[in-house]
Protein backbone atom coordinates (compact mmCIF):
# COMPACT_ATOMS: atom_id res chain seq x y z
CA UNK A 1 0.00 0.00 0.00
CA UNK A 2 2.14 3.07 -1.20
CA UNK A 3 0.69 7.21 -0.75
CA UNK A 4 0.21 8.41 -4.43
CA UNK A 5 3.60 11.15 -4.15
CA UNK A 6 2.46 14.54 -3.79
CA UNK A 7 4.37 17.52 -5.79
CA UNK A 8 3.61 21.12 -5.46
CA UNK A 9 5.61 21.82 -8.23
CA UNK A 10 1.84 22.40 -10.18
CA UNK A 11 0.30 24.00 -7.05
CA UNK A 12 -1.47 26.74 -8.87
CA UNK A 13 -3.02 24.72 -11.51
CA UNK A 14 -4.11 21.78 -8.83
CA UNK A 15 -5.84 24.44 -6.51
CA UNK A 16 -7.83 25.96 -9.70
CA UNK A 17 -8.97 22.02 -10.01
CA UNK A 18 -9.47 21.88 -6.74
CA UNK A 19 -11.69 25.00 -6.18
CA UNK A 20 -13.45 24.16 -9.80
CA UNK A 21 -13.94 19.97 -8.99
CA UNK A 22 -15.51 21.36 -5.10
CA UNK A 23 -18.01 23.61 -6.87
CA UNK A 24 -18.98 21.36 -8.61
CA UNK A 25 -19.29 18.32 -6.29
CA UNK A 26 -21.38 20.74 -3.30
CA UNK A 27 -24.82 20.23 -4.86
CA UNK A 28 -24.19 16.83 -6.39
CA UNK A 29 -23.10 15.41 -2.74
CA UNK A 30 -26.24 17.30 -1.10
CA UNK A 31 -28.54 15.85 -3.61
CA UNK A 32 -26.73 12.21 -3.62
CA UNK A 33 -27.05 12.66 0.22
CA UNK A 34 -30.74 13.37 0.54
CA UNK A 35 -31.56 11.08 -2.87
CA UNK A 36 -30.14 8.19 -0.53
CA UNK A 37 -32.14 8.76 3.12
CA UNK A 38 -28.70 9.02 4.82
CA UNK A 39 -28.92 12.36 4.99
CA UNK A 40 -26.97 15.72 3.35
CA UNK A 41 -24.09 15.50 5.47
CA UNK A 42 -23.58 11.69 4.34
CA UNK A 43 -23.10 12.60 0.79
CA UNK A 44 -20.59 15.60 1.77
CA UNK A 45 -18.99 13.31 4.02
CA UNK A 46 -18.61 10.70 1.27
CA UNK A 47 -17.30 13.13 -1.63
CA UNK A 48 -15.07 14.33 1.16
CA UNK A 49 -13.51 10.87 2.63
CA UNK A 50 -13.52 9.31 -0.49
CA UNK A 51 -11.52 11.90 -2.72
CA UNK A 52 -9.22 12.85 -0.30
CA UNK A 53 -8.26 8.67 0.23
CA UNK A 54 -8.94 7.75 -3.36
CA UNK A 55 -6.22 10.75 -4.25
CA UNK A 56 -3.73 9.71 -1.84
CA UNK A 57 -3.93 5.89 -2.38
CA UNK A 58 -5.30 5.55 -6.45
CA UNK A 59 -2.73 6.02 -8.93
CA UNK A 60 -4.79 8.22 -11.64
CA UNK A 61 -3.31 11.32 -10.82
CA UNK A 62 -6.94 13.27 -11.96
CA UNK A 63 -9.42 11.14 -11.26
CA UNK A 64 -11.70 13.05 -8.90
CA UNK A 65 -13.85 10.54 -7.04
CA UNK A 66 -17.38 11.25 -5.07
CA UNK A 67 -20.82 9.61 -4.63
CA UNK A 68 -21.90 8.83 -8.30
CA UNK A 69 -25.58 8.41 -9.52
CA UNK A 70 -25.13 4.19 -9.86
CA UNK A 71 -23.55 4.13 -6.43
CA UNK A 72 -26.36 6.37 -4.82
CA UNK A 73 -29.68 4.02 -6.31
CA UNK A 74 -28.29 0.82 -5.01
CA UNK A 75 -27.01 3.10 -1.62
CA UNK A 76 -31.28 4.35 -1.19
CA UNK A 77 -32.27 0.48 -1.52
CA UNK A 78 -29.86 -0.60 1.22
CA UNK A 79 -30.51 2.45 3.61
CA UNK A 80 -34.49 1.53 3.05
CA UNK A 81 -34.51 -1.99 3.30
CA UNK A 82 -32.12 -2.12 6.71
CA UNK A 83 -34.25 0.34 7.94
CA UNK A 84 -37.37 -1.35 7.87
CA UNK A 85 -36.24 -4.31 8.90
CA UNK A 86 -34.28 -2.40 12.11
CA UNK A 87 -35.12 1.11 12.76
CA UNK A 88 -32.48 1.23 15.66
CA UNK A 89 -29.49 -0.30 14.35
CA UNK A 90 -30.35 0.05 9.92
CA UNK A 91 -28.40 3.21 9.04
CA UNK A 92 -25.14 1.06 10.83
CA UNK A 93 -26.02 -2.18 8.90
CA UNK A 94 -26.29 0.20 5.86
CA UNK A 95 -22.94 2.08 6.35
CA UNK A 96 -21.79 -1.67 7.12
CA UNK A 97 -22.29 -2.62 3.83
CA UNK A 98 -20.36 0.69 2.65
CA UNK A 99 -17.54 -0.76 4.59
CA UNK A 100 -17.52 -4.28 3.29
CA UNK A 101 -17.75 -2.58 -0.05
CA UNK A 102 -14.46 -1.24 0.41
CA UNK A 103 -12.87 -4.11 2.15
CA UNK A 104 -14.29 -6.33 -1.31
CA UNK A 105 -12.10 -3.13 -3.36
CA UNK A 106 -9.35 -3.53 -1.41
CA UNK A 107 -9.44 -7.92 -1.90
CA UNK A 108 -10.30 -7.20 -5.51
CA UNK A 109 -6.88 -5.09 -6.24
CA UNK A 110 -4.67 -7.31 -4.10
CA UNK A 111 -5.88 -10.37 -6.27
CA UNK A 112 -4.70 -8.50 -9.06
CA UNK A 113 -8.12 -8.38 -10.51
CA UNK A 114 -8.78 -4.66 -12.08
CA UNK A 115 -7.74 -5.97 -15.57
CA UNK A 116 -10.65 -8.43 -15.28
CA UNK A 117 -13.21 -5.66 -13.70
CA UNK A 118 -14.31 -4.09 -17.22
CA UNK A 119 -14.28 -7.53 -18.88
CA UNK A 120 -17.62 -7.15 -20.08
CA UNK A 121 -19.68 -6.19 -23.41
CA UNK A 122 -20.55 -2.35 -23.76
CA UNK A 123 -24.61 -3.79 -24.21
CA UNK A 124 -24.55 -5.25 -20.52
CA UNK A 125 -22.75 -1.92 -19.25
CA UNK A 126 -25.20 0.45 -21.45
CA UNK A 127 -28.21 -1.79 -20.31
CA UNK A 128 -27.24 -1.59 -16.48
CA UNK A 129 -26.25 1.74 -16.72
CA UNK A 130 -29.06 3.33 -18.34
CA UNK A 131 -31.22 1.19 -16.20
CA UNK A 132 -29.47 2.76 -13.40
CA UNK A 133 -30.42 6.07 -14.75
CA UNK A 134 -34.14 5.27 -15.06
CA UNK A 135 -33.92 4.29 -11.72
CA UNK A 136 -32.70 7.43 -10.55
CA UNK A 137 -34.85 9.88 -12.26
CA UNK A 138 -38.11 7.29 -10.63
CA UNK A 139 -36.48 8.25 -7.52
CA UNK A 140 -36.33 11.88 -7.52
CA UNK A 141 -40.22 12.16 -8.53
CA UNK A 142 -41.35 12.32 -5.37
CA UNK A 143 -39.22 14.55 -4.02
CA UNK A 144 -39.66 16.92 -6.99
CA UNK A 145 -43.48 17.10 -6.58
CA UNK A 146 -43.10 18.10 -2.90
CA UNK A 147 -44.64 14.27 -2.38
CA UNK A 148 -42.96 11.68 0.40
CA UNK A 149 -41.62 8.69 -1.46
CA UNK A 150 -43.12 5.19 -0.81
CA UNK A 151 -41.91 2.13 -0.29
CA UNK A 152 -41.55 -0.55 -2.38
CA UNK A 153 -38.93 0.76 -4.90
CA UNK A 154 -39.99 0.70 -8.77
CA UNK A 155 -43.59 -0.66 -8.55
CA UNK A 156 -44.03 1.36 -5.21
CA UNK A 157 -42.97 4.76 -6.76
CA UNK A 158 -45.47 3.54 -10.13
CA UNK A 159 -48.01 3.08 -8.64
CA UNK A 160 -48.08 5.96 -6.07
CA UNK A 161 -47.66 8.00 -9.32
CA UNK A 162 -51.45 8.99 -9.64
CA UNK A 163 -51.99 9.80 -6.16
CA UNK A 164 -48.76 11.97 -6.03
CA UNK A 165 -49.51 13.96 -9.13
CA UNK A 166 -53.30 14.47 -7.75
CA UNK A 167 -51.68 16.03 -4.23
CA UNK A 168 -48.77 17.86 -5.98
CA UNK A 169 -47.10 20.83 -4.29
CA UNK A 170 -46.90 23.64 -7.02
CA UNK A 171 -44.55 25.58 -5.09
CA UNK A 172 -41.95 23.13 -4.98
CA UNK A 173 -42.53 21.42 -8.19
CA UNK A 174 -42.04 25.37 -9.64
CA UNK A 175 -38.89 25.42 -7.94
CA UNK A 176 -37.81 21.77 -8.99
CA UNK A 177 -38.73 23.23 -12.96
CA UNK A 178 -37.07 26.19 -12.26
CA UNK A 179 -33.77 24.62 -11.29
CA UNK A 180 -34.42 21.76 -14.62
CA UNK A 181 -34.59 24.77 -16.63
CA UNK A 182 -31.34 26.19 -15.83
CA UNK A 183 -30.00 22.99 -16.11
CA UNK A 184 -30.67 22.09 -19.23
CA UNK A 185 -30.79 25.49 -20.50
CA UNK A 186 -27.72 26.82 -19.25
CA UNK A 187 -25.43 28.44 -22.35
CA UNK A 188 -21.76 26.27 -22.73
CA UNK A 189 -19.96 28.65 -22.80
CA UNK A 190 -20.82 29.54 -20.04
CA UNK A 191 -20.54 26.41 -17.77
CA UNK A 192 -16.44 26.32 -17.91
CA UNK A 193 -16.67 29.66 -15.89
CA UNK A 194 -19.52 28.30 -13.65
CA UNK A 195 -21.20 25.03 -13.22
CA UNK A 196 -24.82 24.78 -13.67
CA UNK A 197 -25.43 22.91 -10.56
CA UNK A 198 -24.06 25.37 -8.74
CA UNK A 199 -26.29 28.42 -10.27
CA UNK A 200 -29.75 25.85 -10.63
CA UNK A 201 -28.84 26.03 -6.76
CA UNK A 202 -28.44 29.29 -5.75
CA UNK A 203 -31.05 30.65 -7.68
CA UNK A 204 -34.35 28.50 -6.99
CA UNK A 205 -32.78 28.60 -3.23
CA UNK A 206 -33.12 32.32 -3.59
CA UNK A 207 -36.40 32.07 -5.40
CA UNK A 208 -37.71 29.76 -2.39
CA UNK A 209 -36.46 32.53 0.28
CA UNK A 210 -37.76 35.34 -1.45
CA UNK A 211 -40.91 34.86 -2.88
CA UNK A 212 -42.36 31.96 -1.17
CA UNK A 213 -41.72 32.78 2.04
CA UNK A 214 -44.34 31.43 4.24
CA UNK A 215 -44.75 28.96 1.91
CA UNK A 216 -44.97 25.34 3.03
CA UNK A 217 -41.45 24.50 1.21
CA UNK A 218 -39.37 20.84 2.03
CA UNK A 219 -35.80 21.62 2.86
CA UNK A 220 -32.44 20.48 3.46
CA UNK A 221 -32.77 21.73 7.22
CA UNK A 222 -30.25 21.81 9.99
CA UNK A 223 -26.62 19.84 9.74
CA UNK A 224 -24.85 18.91 12.16
CA UNK A 225 -21.63 20.32 12.89
CA UNK A 226 -18.02 18.77 13.77
CA UNK A 227 -16.79 15.95 13.49
CA UNK A 228 -19.07 12.78 12.07
CA UNK A 229 -20.78 10.44 13.97
CA UNK A 230 -18.73 6.96 13.49
CA UNK A 231 -20.28 4.14 12.37
CA UNK A 232 -19.16 0.81 14.36
CA UNK A 233 -19.91 -2.24 12.17
CA UNK A 234 -23.30 -3.67 12.62
CA UNK A 235 -24.28 -7.03 11.53
CA UNK A 236 -27.93 -9.24 12.22
CA UNK A 237 -27.75 -13.10 11.57
CA UNK A 238 -30.90 -12.40 9.91
CA UNK A 239 -29.13 -10.04 7.61
CA UNK A 240 -26.11 -11.34 7.31
CA UNK A 241 -26.42 -12.54 3.37
CA UNK A 242 -27.88 -9.36 2.25
CA UNK A 243 -25.46 -7.23 4.03
CA UNK A 244 -22.43 -8.93 2.46
CA UNK A 245 -24.50 -9.55 -1.07
CA UNK A 246 -25.18 -5.71 -1.05
CA UNK A 247 -21.22 -5.25 0.37
CA UNK A 248 -20.39 -7.14 -2.85
CA UNK A 249 -22.58 -5.48 -4.98
CA UNK A 250 -21.53 -1.96 -4.25
CA UNK A 251 -17.75 -2.74 -4.62
CA UNK A 252 -17.93 -4.60 -8.10
CA UNK A 253 -20.46 -1.70 -9.19
CA UNK A 254 -17.81 0.97 -7.91
CA UNK A 255 -14.90 -0.77 -9.35
CA UNK A 256 -16.54 -0.69 -13.08
CA UNK A 257 -17.48 2.59 -12.46
CA UNK A 258 -13.91 4.05 -11.29
CA UNK A 259 -11.95 2.07 -14.17
CA UNK A 260 -14.41 3.60 -16.72
CA UNK A 261 -13.77 6.71 -15.58
CA UNK A 262 -10.11 6.16 -15.17
CA UNK A 263 -10.22 4.92 -18.73
CA UNK A 264 -11.74 8.65 -20.04
CA UNK A 265 -8.55 10.42 -17.62
CA UNK A 266 -6.26 8.41 -19.52
CA UNK A 267 -7.91 9.16 -22.73
CA UNK A 268 -7.91 12.74 -22.15
CA UNK A 269 -4.31 13.13 -19.86
CA UNK A 270 -2.02 10.41 -22.16
CA UNK A 271 -1.50 8.42 -18.94
CA UNK A 272 -2.08 5.08 -17.84
CA UNK A 273 -3.72 4.14 -14.45
CA UNK A 274 -2.61 0.93 -12.16
CA UNK A 275 -6.18 -0.59 -12.12
CA UNK A 276 -5.44 -2.41 -9.15
CA UNK A 277 -3.72 0.07 -6.97
CA UNK A 278 -6.86 2.43 -8.00
CA UNK A 279 -9.43 -0.22 -6.79
CA UNK A 280 -7.08 -0.47 -3.31
CA UNK A 281 -7.52 3.48 -3.42
CA UNK A 282 -11.16 3.28 -3.55
CA UNK A 283 -11.41 0.73 -1.42
CA UNK A 284 -9.28 2.58 1.46
CA UNK A 285 -11.71 5.34 0.94
CA UNK A 286 -15.21 3.87 1.09
CA UNK A 287 -13.77 1.01 4.06
CA UNK A 288 -13.37 5.10 6.06
CA UNK A 289 -16.26 6.66 4.23
CA UNK A 290 -18.59 4.00 5.82
CA UNK A 291 -17.39 4.35 9.17
CA UNK A 292 -17.47 7.97 9.07
CA UNK A 293 -20.88 7.85 8.16
CA UNK A 294 -20.66 8.88 4.48
CA UNK A 295 -22.02 7.82 1.03
CA UNK A 296 -19.92 4.90 -1.15
CA UNK A 297 -17.98 6.79 -4.00
CA UNK A 298 -16.34 6.09 -6.76
CA UNK A 299 -14.51 7.06 -9.69
CA UNK A 300 -17.05 10.29 -10.94
CA UNK A 301 -16.94 11.10 -15.11
CA UNK A 302 -18.23 14.74 -14.86
CA UNK A 303 -15.50 15.85 -11.86
CA UNK A 304 -12.81 13.91 -13.53
CA UNK A 305 -13.33 15.93 -16.84
CA UNK A 306 -13.57 18.86 -14.82
CA UNK A 307 -10.19 18.54 -13.50
CA UNK A 308 -8.67 17.97 -16.32
CA UNK A 309 -10.05 20.84 -18.11
CA UNK A 310 -9.43 23.23 -15.60
CA UNK A 311 -5.15 22.38 -15.68
CA UNK A 312 -5.00 20.20 -12.70
CA UNK A 313 -1.56 18.46 -13.21
CA UNK A 314 -1.48 16.13 -9.92
CA UNK A 315 -3.38 14.53 -7.30
CA UNK A 316 -3.10 17.55 -4.97
CA UNK A 317 -6.25 18.71 -6.87
CA UNK A 318 -8.25 15.86 -5.22
CA UNK A 319 -6.81 16.23 -2.08
CA UNK A 320 -7.36 20.04 -2.15
CA UNK A 321 -10.81 19.65 -3.35
CA UNK A 322 -11.86 17.32 -0.40
CA UNK A 323 -10.38 19.83 2.02
CA UNK A 324 -12.40 22.73 0.86
CA UNK A 325 -15.18 20.37 0.86
CA UNK A 326 -14.40 19.66 4.31
CA UNK A 327 -14.55 23.41 5.46
CA UNK A 328 -17.45 24.11 3.43
CA UNK A 329 -19.42 21.04 5.97
CA UNK A 330 -17.81 22.33 8.81
CA UNK A 331 -17.79 25.76 8.87
CA UNK A 332 -21.11 26.68 5.91
CA UNK A 333 -23.64 24.47 7.15
CA UNK A 334 -26.19 26.98 8.16
CA UNK A 335 -26.24 27.95 4.44
CA UNK A 336 -26.93 24.64 3.03
CA UNK A 337 -30.07 24.30 5.33
CA UNK A 338 -32.35 26.42 3.67
CA UNK A 339 -32.04 24.48 0.38
CA UNK A 340 -35.02 22.90 -1.16
CA UNK A 341 -35.08 18.97 -1.16
CA UNK A 342 -37.28 19.44 -4.68
CA UNK A 343 -34.13 22.12 -6.07
CA UNK A 344 -31.73 18.38 -5.40
CA UNK A 345 -33.91 16.43 -6.63
CA UNK A 346 -34.08 18.41 -9.86
CA UNK A 347 -29.97 18.42 -10.05
CA UNK A 348 -30.02 14.55 -8.95
CA UNK A 349 -32.87 13.68 -11.78
CA UNK A 350 -30.57 15.69 -14.44
CA UNK A 351 -27.65 13.18 -13.45
CA UNK A 352 -30.10 10.07 -14.20
CA UNK A 353 -30.83 11.53 -17.61
CA UNK A 354 -27.72 11.90 -18.44
CA UNK A 355 -26.30 8.35 -17.13
CA UNK A 356 -29.40 7.17 -19.68
CA UNK A 357 -26.55 5.76 -22.71
CA UNK A 358 -28.44 7.93 -25.16
CA UNK A 359 -25.39 7.23 -28.00
CA UNK A 360 -26.06 3.83 -27.60
CA UNK A 361 -29.65 3.44 -27.79
CA UNK A 362 -29.46 5.72 -31.04
CA UNK A 363 -27.48 3.21 -32.74
CA UNK A 364 -29.76 0.09 -31.78
CA UNK A 365 -31.22 -0.18 -35.45
CA UNK A 366 -27.68 -0.80 -36.55
CA UNK A 367 -27.07 -3.39 -34.02
CA UNK A 368 -27.17 -6.60 -34.03
CA UNK A 369 -30.49 -8.22 -32.63
CA UNK A 370 -28.12 -10.09 -30.05
CA UNK A 371 -26.65 -6.89 -28.68
CA UNK A 372 -29.89 -5.28 -29.10
CA UNK A 373 -31.97 -7.85 -26.79
CA UNK A 374 -29.12 -8.07 -24.51
CA UNK A 375 -29.08 -4.34 -23.74
CA UNK A 376 -32.40 -3.90 -23.08
CA UNK A 377 -33.00 -7.18 -21.54
CA UNK A 378 -30.75 -6.12 -18.35
CA UNK A 379 -31.73 -2.39 -18.81
CA UNK A 380 -35.52 -3.79 -17.74
CA UNK A 381 -34.19 -6.10 -15.17
CA UNK A 382 -31.93 -3.51 -13.75
CA UNK A 383 -35.65 -1.47 -13.45
CA UNK A 384 -37.97 -3.68 -12.12
CA UNK A 385 -35.94 -7.24 -10.66
CA UNK A 386 -32.88 -7.10 -9.53
CA UNK A 387 -29.73 -5.14 -9.95
CA UNK A 388 -27.12 -8.05 -8.97
CA UNK A 389 -29.63 -10.15 -11.49
CA UNK A 390 -29.58 -7.90 -14.05
CA UNK A 391 -25.75 -7.83 -14.28
CA UNK A 392 -25.49 -11.38 -14.02
CA UNK A 393 -28.06 -12.46 -16.64
CA UNK A 394 -26.66 -10.23 -18.74
CA UNK A 395 -23.15 -11.27 -18.56
CA UNK A 396 -24.08 -15.30 -18.65
CA UNK A 397 -26.19 -14.46 -22.56
CA UNK A 398 -23.19 -12.90 -23.49
CA UNK A 399 -20.95 -15.37 -22.61
CA UNK A 400 -23.36 -18.03 -24.02
CA UNK A 401 -23.27 -15.92 -27.20
CA UNK A 402 -19.76 -15.38 -27.44
CA UNK A 403 -18.99 -19.19 -27.41
CA UNK A 404 -21.38 -19.66 -30.21
CA UNK A 405 -19.51 -16.86 -31.92
CA UNK A 406 -16.26 -18.96 -31.32
CA UNK A 407 -17.90 -22.46 -31.77
CA UNK A 408 -19.36 -21.36 -35.03
CA UNK A 409 -15.80 -20.01 -36.35
CA UNK A 410 -13.78 -22.93 -35.09
CA UNK A 411 -16.36 -25.19 -36.49
CA UNK A 412 -15.57 -24.38 -39.76
CA UNK A 413 -11.90 -24.72 -39.35
CA UNK A 414 -12.14 -28.42 -38.49
CA UNK A 415 -12.81 -30.27 -41.75
CA UNK A 416 -11.68 -34.23 -43.05
CA UNK A 417 -9.53 -34.36 -46.40
CA UNK A 418 -9.59 -36.97 -48.32
CA UNK A 419 -8.03 -37.95 -51.72
CA UNK A 420 -8.81 -34.79 -54.26
CA UNK A 421 -10.92 -32.84 -51.75
CA UNK A 422 -12.12 -29.80 -53.39
CA UNK A 423 -10.89 -26.15 -52.18
CA UNK A 424 -7.94 -27.95 -50.18
CA UNK A 425 -4.99 -26.82 -51.10
CA UNK A 426 -1.48 -28.74 -49.21
CA UNK A 427 2.11 -28.66 -50.33
CA UNK A 428 3.34 -30.56 -53.52
CA UNK A 429 4.93 -33.34 -51.61
CA UNK A 430 2.68 -34.08 -48.94
CA UNK A 431 -0.16 -34.07 -52.00
CA UNK A 432 1.91 -36.38 -53.83
CA UNK A 433 1.61 -38.57 -50.32
CA UNK A 434 -2.35 -38.60 -49.99
CA UNK A 435 -2.37 -39.37 -53.87
CA UNK A 436 -0.25 -42.82 -53.07
CA UNK A 437 -2.35 -43.87 -49.74
CA UNK A 438 -5.39 -43.56 -51.85
CA UNK A 439 -8.97 -43.61 -50.35
CA UNK A 440 -7.18 -45.56 -47.57
CA UNK A 441 -6.11 -42.44 -45.16
CA UNK A 442 -7.88 -39.53 -44.24
CA UNK A 443 -6.40 -36.24 -43.13
CA UNK A 444 -8.42 -34.68 -39.96
CA UNK A 445 -7.03 -31.12 -39.47
CA UNK A 446 -7.66 -28.52 -36.68
CA UNK A 447 -7.16 -24.80 -36.91
CA UNK A 448 -7.12 -22.13 -34.39
CA UNK A 449 -8.29 -22.73 -30.60
CA UNK A 450 -11.09 -25.14 -29.80
CA UNK A 451 -13.31 -24.70 -26.95
CA UNK A 452 -15.98 -26.99 -25.84
CA UNK A 453 -18.60 -25.46 -28.39
CA UNK A 454 -16.59 -27.43 -31.28
CA UNK A 455 -17.24 -30.66 -29.84
CA UNK A 456 -20.31 -31.26 -31.80
CA UNK A 457 -18.60 -30.82 -35.25
CA UNK A 458 -15.70 -32.68 -33.83
CA UNK A 459 -18.51 -35.76 -33.59
CA UNK A 460 -20.04 -35.01 -36.63
CA UNK A 461 -16.60 -35.90 -38.41
CA UNK A 462 -16.68 -39.58 -37.47
CA UNK A 463 -19.41 -40.70 -39.95
CA UNK A 464 -16.17 -39.88 -42.64
CA UNK A 465 -13.69 -41.95 -40.82
CA UNK A 466 -15.22 -45.54 -41.52
CA UNK A 467 -13.50 -46.55 -44.53
CA UNK A 468 -10.02 -44.90 -43.46
CA UNK A 469 -7.56 -47.32 -42.32
CA UNK A 470 -5.17 -44.78 -41.21
CA UNK A 471 -6.56 -41.69 -39.74
CA UNK A 472 -4.04 -38.66 -39.85
CA UNK A 473 -5.00 -35.86 -36.42
CA UNK A 474 -3.08 -32.78 -37.84
CA UNK A 475 -2.95 -30.01 -34.62
CA UNK A 476 0.05 -27.96 -35.70
CA UNK A 477 -2.43 -25.36 -35.85
CA UNK A 478 -4.29 -25.60 -32.14
CA UNK A 479 -2.93 -23.20 -29.58
CA UNK A 480 -5.16 -24.68 -27.24
CA UNK A 481 -7.85 -27.48 -26.73
CA UNK A 482 -10.34 -27.43 -24.29
CA UNK A 483 -11.16 -30.51 -21.63
CA UNK A 484 -14.47 -31.18 -23.58
CA UNK A 485 -12.52 -31.48 -27.01
CA UNK A 486 -9.83 -33.53 -25.66
CA UNK A 487 -12.27 -36.35 -24.55
CA UNK A 488 -14.05 -35.94 -28.06
CA UNK A 489 -10.25 -36.39 -29.88
CA UNK A 490 -10.37 -39.42 -27.43
CA UNK A 491 -13.57 -40.68 -28.64
CA UNK A 492 -12.33 -40.36 -31.97
CA UNK A 493 -9.45 -42.12 -31.67
CA UNK A 494 -11.07 -45.24 -29.89
CA UNK A 495 -13.14 -45.37 -32.45
CA UNK A 496 -11.36 -45.66 -35.42
CA UNK A 497 -9.17 -48.20 -33.54
CA UNK A 498 -12.28 -50.24 -32.62
CA UNK A 499 -12.44 -50.78 -36.28
CA UNK A 500 -9.53 -51.76 -37.32
CA UNK A 501 -7.99 -48.31 -37.94
CA UNK A 502 -4.36 -46.76 -36.73
CA UNK A 503 -4.59 -43.02 -35.53
CA UNK A 504 -1.13 -41.02 -36.18
CA UNK A 505 -1.04 -37.29 -34.21
CA UNK A 506 0.78 -34.53 -35.85
CA UNK A 507 2.32 -31.44 -34.55
CA UNK A 508 0.90 -31.60 -30.97
CA UNK A 509 3.34 -28.74 -29.20
CA UNK A 510 3.52 -26.48 -26.82
CA UNK A 511 -0.22 -26.10 -24.17
CA UNK A 512 -2.09 -28.41 -26.63
CA UNK A 513 0.68 -31.08 -26.24
CA UNK A 514 0.86 -30.48 -22.59
CA UNK A 515 -3.20 -30.46 -21.90
CA UNK A 516 -3.35 -34.21 -24.24
CA UNK A 517 -0.50 -35.67 -22.03
CA UNK A 518 -2.55 -34.80 -18.60
CA UNK A 519 -4.88 -36.83 -20.65
CA UNK A 520 -3.04 -39.70 -21.50
CA UNK A 521 -3.51 -38.98 -24.85
CA UNK A 522 -0.70 -40.48 -26.12
CA UNK A 523 -0.51 -43.90 -24.09
CA UNK A 524 -4.01 -44.48 -26.16
CA UNK A 525 -3.92 -48.13 -28.24
CA UNK A 526 -3.09 -47.89 -32.09
CA UNK A 527 -2.27 -44.30 -31.54
CA UNK A 528 1.31 -42.81 -33.00
CA UNK A 529 2.95 -39.54 -32.77
CA UNK A 530 5.05 -37.61 -35.24
CA UNK A 531 6.46 -33.96 -35.41
CA UNK A 532 4.31 -32.53 -38.57
CA UNK A 533 2.38 -33.38 -40.86
CA UNK A 534 4.78 -34.87 -43.78
CA UNK A 535 6.50 -37.29 -41.51
CA UNK A 536 2.70 -38.29 -40.43
CA UNK A 537 1.67 -38.97 -44.06
CA UNK A 538 5.24 -40.96 -44.43
CA UNK A 539 4.29 -42.99 -41.61
CA UNK A 540 0.85 -44.13 -43.53
CA UNK A 541 2.76 -45.54 -46.11
CA UNK A 542 4.51 -47.62 -44.08
CA UNK A 543 1.78 -48.52 -42.46
CA UNK A 544 -0.62 -48.90 -45.42
CA UNK A 545 2.85 -50.79 -47.12
CA UNK A 546 3.48 -53.18 -44.34
CA UNK A 547 -0.36 -54.35 -44.07
CA UNK A 548 -1.10 -54.93 -48.08
CA UNK A 549 -0.66 -59.06 -48.77
CA UNK A 550 2.50 -60.64 -50.04
CA UNK A 551 2.06 -61.75 -53.17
Amino acid sequence: MNLHPLRLKHFGPDLVGGVTTAIVSLPLALAFGVASGAGPQAGLYGAVIVGMFASLFGSSSRLISEPTGPMTVIMTAVVSSMIAEYPDQGIAMAFTVVMLAGCFQILMGGLKLGKFITLMPYSVISGFMSGIGILLILMQIPPFLGATTPSGGTMGILKALPGMLSSVSFPELGLGVLALAILFGFPASWRKKCPAQLVALVAATLVSLLLLDGMEVNRIGPIPIGLPDFQIPTFSSKLLGPIVLNGLILGVLGSIDTLLTAMVADSLTREYHDSDRELVGQGIGNLLSGFCGGLPGAGATMGTVVNIQSGAKTNLAGILRALILLIILLGASPLIGPIPTAVLAAIALKVGVDILDWSFMQRVPHLSRSSTFMMYIVLFLTVFVDLIMAVGVGVFIANLLTIKRLSDISSDDIRTIGLNEAGVKLPKEEQELMERAGTKVLLFQLNGPMIFGVAKAISREHAAMRHAEVLVMDLSNVPLLGVTVCLSLENMVKDAVSGGGRVIVAGATGRTRERLEKFGFFTLEGLEERPDRKEALERTLQILTSSQPQM
